[in-house]
């Protein structure tokens, strides 16, 4: 699962006591859009981390016992 993220460089001068919060901003945020962040954020943090995606350690195979 591959995801090339591409980040637009956005800004916008605001003085410092008129600042949003990060919590008002993700307010505004559908939960699916916050959600698919987390899933980013987690997906990023793992790589620096383990250098490497996680995943099943095994795999099982079941079969049908006659």
């Amino acid at each position: 699962m591959e995801n090339q993220r591409t980040i637009a460089k956005v800004y916008k001068k605001v003085k410092f006591n008129e600042q949003g919060t990060d919590y008002a901003y993700w307010q505004t945020q559908s939960p699916e859009k916050r959600l698919l962040t987390l899933e980013q954020i987690r997906q990023e943090y793992n790589l620096w981390k383990y250098d490497t995606q996680p995943g099943f350690q095994r795999v099982f195979s079941i079969t049908k016992r006659q």
